[in-house]
């Protein structure tokens, strides 16, 4: 009933991710979500943390993309910041910004990643889309207004989802069974 909500991966950080792992299962490209996933919400600056894994993405010819529903102008702040590629105003859970990244780059459905804090909007969104998901856990404990109802629910689909399936464990890699759907 809920697996639409559910993850391909549970990983702690968006920074355990590593450019091997993902070449291991032919990703090419990442969808990052932004706030409380790749910074906190509340920091319009990036980490050294941040900018050191994209760097590292980058290196090994892995495409970084930020999907976010927040506005162009914060976005754009960062992705400045971090010379990504962006698409705000994603409206997630829909697929709008899913397909828009799908058609803007010329990667596979298969060969892409979404990687994100919340279930409701990035699992579920990625997942109607048809692209592999990572959950994460947000960066910071707190969140902007506009996220505590999205929390309160999320906690109880996961509690549901983890107790139908024990194999959801968060990890410190996507080198592992992937969490059947």
């Amino acid at each position: 009933m809920l697996n639409h909500f559910k993850p391909t991966w549970m990983v702690e950080s968006i920074y355990q991710i590593t450019p091997e792992q993902l070449k291991n299962e032919n990703i090419k490209a990442v969808l990052t979500d932004l706030d409380n996933t790749l910074i906190a919400w509340n920091n319009p600056e990036a980490t050294e943390e941040t900018i050191e894994w994209i760097k590292r993405m980058k290196q090994n010819d892995i495409k970084v993309v930020i999907l976010s529903n927040n506005s162009r102008k914060r976005v754009k702040k960062v992705a400045t910041i971090l010379d990504l590629d962006f698409i705000p105003s994603a409206l997630k859970p829909l697929t709008i910004g899913f397909k828009k990244a799908l058609r803007k780059y010329s990667f596979n459905k298969d060969e892409w990643l979404m990687v994100g804090d919340q279930v409701i909007t990035d699992i579920r969104g990625a997942n109607q889309a048809g692209i592999k998901t990572v959950l994460v856990k947000p960066i910071l404990d707190s969140d902007a207004w506009n996220t505590r109802l999205n929390r309160f629910i999320e906690l109880k689909i996961l509690n549901y989802l983890i107790k139908k399936d024990p194999e959801m464990k968060w990890r410190d890699t996507i080198d592992v069974r992937r969490i059947e759907k």
